[in-house]
C-alpha cells in the first residue's frame, strides 16, 4: 500500500471551526487543553455513551450538546466542521470512515490503526469524502525535543554517529486511569499489539522519523513480561534501525513494575541522546520526572550547557499539536503535522518491527510490508 495521503479541496475557515470531541476519557483531559480559550474554534458537541462523562466535560463547554454516539450527532442537524477523535485503537478502522462520512474532518488519537488494511480505508475514505484525517503526534511538539531537533540540525555537534531511546515503565505513580481504558488496552494486547511498543512507543517512532528520515531496515527483539496472570506487558524489548541516510538508532524499553516514579500522567521515564562528532545532547525526561535535571543538555567542546527554562511540561505539547491543527484549519500552509502519510510510514516502523522479532531478529524494511 502506499502512503500517499489524501488530496482535499480544502478551503481554509474564516470564521471559529465548529467542533466535537468523540470519546470523552482519559485522554480527553490533555486534548481539551489546544480548545480552551482558544478563538480558532467553538466546541459544539460531545460525544460518549457515558452519559456520566457527558456531563462531567460538559462543565467546560457549557453550551455544547451531548449525544452517545456520532450517529446520533449526525442524525441532530448541529452544524461539525471537525471532530477530534479519542477512540479506542480497535475501533479506528471502522469509526474513522463514519466520521468522514459525515463529513467532518478528522484528528485522530494515534496510532492510526492496528494494521495496514485499516489504514488503507480510512484514507480511502478521506478521499471519497473529501475531508482532512490528521494522525495527531503531541511528540514533535514537546518544546525539549523540538530544541534537541533544532541543535541537531545546526550542526554544533558534528555529523550525527548516532543516537538512542531508553524508555522505563513503571507500575506506580501518576494519575488515575479508568478501568474501561485499561480494558481496551487488554484488547489490544490480545490482538498482539502491546502498550509499550505499539501504543506509547508510537510516539518514539514518531520521533524517530521525525529526527532522521525514513526508515530502511529494522531488527527487534520483543518480549513479554507478566503482571498480573493473564497479562503480559511487551518488555523487556529493544529495536535497532538505520535509516536510509546511514544514521542507525537504538530504543530500550524495560518494565520496572515496582519502581515509584513522579509524574503528573503515566509513569513513563523517557530518554533521547544524540552524539555527534563534537558532543552530544540529550533530553531526559519527558511524561514523567524521573531525572530532575534540566530537559535539555548539551555537552561539546568539554562543557555541558543546560536549559532550564524550556516548557517541560508533557501536556503542553498536547496544547500546541491542537492549536497547530486548528490554525491550519483557517489558513491551509505549510505543512500539517503530522498528516496520515507520516502516520503510514510509523506504522509500517511498528509492523517492521514485529515481523523482526517474529523472525528472530532478522532485518525488516519496512516498505517491503503490503
Amino acid at each position: 500500500m502506499s502512503a500517499t495521503g489524501p488530496r482535499t479541496t480544502f478551503v481554509p475557515y474564516e470564521r471559529p471551526v465548529r467542533a466535537a470531541f468523540v470519546g470523552l476519557g482519559r485522554i480527553y483531559d490533555l486534548n481539551v487543553r489546544a480548545y480552551l480559550d482558544n478563538p480558532d474554534v467553538e466546541v459544539v458537541a460531545l460525544v460518549d455513551p457515558s452519559e456520566e462523562r457527558c456531563a462531567q466535560r460538559q462543565a467546560d463547554w457549557p453550551a455544547a450538546r451531548t449525544f452517545a454516539s456520532a450517529a446520533e450527532l449526525a442524525a441532530s442537524g448541529l452544524e461539525v466542521d471537525a471532530v477530534e477523535a479519542l477512540l479506542p485503537i480497535p475501533l479506528h478502522a471502522d469509526g474513522v470512515p463514519e466520521l468522514l462520512g459525515y463529513g467532518w474532518h478528522v484528528n485522530l488519537q494515534k496510532p492510526i490503526c492496528n494494521d495496514l488494511a485499516g489504514a488503507k480505508r480510512m484514507l480511502n475514505a478521506a478521499v471519497a469524502n473529501d475531508r482532512l484525517l490528521r494522525v495527531m503526534e503531541n511528540y514533535i511538539f514537546y518544546e525539549p525535543l523540538m530544541k534537541l531537533k533544532e541543535i541537531v540540525g545546526s550542526g554544533e555537534l558534528g555529523e550525527v554517529s548516532g543516537y538512542h531511546m531508553k524508555m522505563v515503565a513503571s507500575g506506580r505513580g501518576g494519575w488515575d486511569v479508568p478501568g474501561s481504558s485499561y480494558e481496551w488496552q487488554f484488547q489490544q494486547m490480545r490482538l498482539g499489539r502491546g502498550t509499550l511498543v505499539f501504543d506509547d512507543g508510537w510516539h518514539k517512532l514518531a520521533t524517530a522519523i521525525w529526527l532522521f528520515g525514513p526508515i530502511k531496515q529494522v531488527r527487534a527483539w520483543v518480549g513479554t513480561t507478566e503482571v498480573v496472570p493473564g497479562i503480559e506487558i511487551d518488555a523487556p524489548t529493544t529495536l535497532v534501525w538505520e535509516h536510509h541516510n546511514g544514521i542507525r538508532g537504538v530504543w530500550d524499553i524495560t518494565l520496572a513494575i515496582d519502581m515509584y516514579l513522579r509524574s503528573d500522567y503515566y509513569t513513563n521515564d523517557e530518554r533521547w541522546e544524540i552524539t555527534g562528532r563534537r558532543g552530544y545532547a540529550r533530553v531526559n525526561r519527558c511524561t514523567g520526572r524521573g531525572i530532575q535535571q534540566p530537559s535539555l543538555e548539551v555537552y561539546l567542546d568539554g562543557e555541558m550547557r543546560s536549559y532550564h527554562a524550556l516548557d517541560d511540561d508533557w501536556a503542553s505539547s498536547f496544547r500546541d499539536s491542537g492549536r497547530h491543527w486548528l490554525r491550519w484549519l483557517h489558513t491551509g500552509e505549510g505543512p500539517m503535522l503530522w498528516n496520515v502519510d507520516e502516520a503510514v510510514n510509523i506504522l509500517r516502523f511498528a509492523l517492521a518491527a514485529y515481523a523482526s522479532s517474529a523472525s528472530g531478529g532478522t532485518g525488516v524494511d519496512p516498505d517491503s510490508l503490503n
